[in-house]
């Protein structure tokens, strides 16, 4: 087997502040807890940026560029910059910080879907700030949007424009088949980091049975033209990459995905979930990619070409 590719999402835009005293929210503590990250073994450091006031997720690129120079400084890791944003954000902002910061790779999302996190707020006793309620029970209303027109044009303008790669971020059968559109085209190129995400309300759900069809559905569709790996939210998301990790593929973990360590512990860092990952796929005798080997696997231009 190759070696397996740990991506960490760091901080993410699901999450609030109130469900977690251990999600980083200022990016002095987004880039100490990334590089403590990469240092546990994440080969791949997944961004998104926050208002360091209340925590509220902004496409600012001045607080992107706030964290991005040190953890570039600090570790070798990949550093893979969102164009998802946060929710109501649109396409222009989303891409204000990955078009300044021109990374080795962002992530793209493969189509327009529901998006529901509103049951998360029912969960929580007292808010710290004002934004959050409204801004997760709103989602009962709320549109993922990324058309066929979106994709193209983020690949257009940060694919072809910035030799930026994407991570394929893949959460039902049909983006799959997004996917595959945009190759016949040749809008995208491969090798397709293609990351299949159970478990989001509006997705697919988080059933091995499904977690199998995905992966034999990109085994038809794509063949040696994609590099595979998982991804599953909250409770799901160490039983799903350990079986990512034994069926071939790659791993991504990170307090954006989930909260959580261990049945009802909370996370206190990111690199905690890196470590636990690593160990449990270490146990399989299977062996981690260095930053550089994930460069290799996906054809990345290298972090002395990026703009931060």
């Amino acid at each position: 087997m190759a070696k397996v590719i740990i991506s960490c999402a760091v901080t993410g835009a699901i999450h609030t502040p109130s469900m977690s005293d251990h999600l980083p929210i200022t990016p002095q503590e987004i880039a100490e807890q990334s590089i403590a990250a990469a240092e546990a073994g994440a080969a791949i450091l997944h961004l998104h940026a926050r208002d360091p006031k209340d925590g509220r997720p902004t496409p600012d690129p001045a607080v992107f560029m706030q964290f991005l120079p040190v953890i570039k400084q600090s570790t070798d890791a990949v550093i893979n910059i969102t164009t998802g944003g946060g929710l109501g954000m649109t396409v222009d902002e989303r891409l204000a910080a990955p078009l300044q910061a021109s990374p080795e790779m962002c992530s793209l999302n493969m189509g327009s879907m529901n998006f529901n996190i509103a049951g998360s707020a029912a969960r929580i006793k007292q808010f710290k700030h004002e934004w959050e309620r409204p801004y997760l029970e709103g989602t009962t209303d709320f549109i993922f949007r990324n058309t066929f027109k979106d994709i193209e044009q983020i690949v257009e303008r940060l694919g072809k424009g910035h030799g930026t790669k994407f991570e394929f971020e893949c959460y039902d059968v049909g983006h799959l088949y997004n996917l595959a559109h945009m190759l016949d085209r040749k809008v995208v190129e491969p090798p397709l980091f293609t990351q299949t995400i159970f478990g989001i309300l509006g997705g697919v759900g988080a059933e091995p049975r499904n977690l199998m069809f995905m992966k034999e559905t990109a085994d038809r569709l794509f063949g040696k033209d994609y590099v595979w790996s998982v991804l599953a939210a909250g409770r799901n998301q160490m039983p799903f990459t350990t079986m990512a990790g034994i069926l071939g593929g790659n791993v991504r973990v990170g307090l954006e995905d989930s909260l959580w360590i261990g049945k009802g512990k909370q996370a206190v860092s990111n690199a905690e979930q890196v470590a636990k990952i690593r160990r449990i796929l270490e146990e399989l005798s299977l062996e981690i990619a260095t930053p550089d080997e994930a460069r290799q696997m996906l054809g990345l231009k290298g972090g002395d070409r990026v703009k931060f």
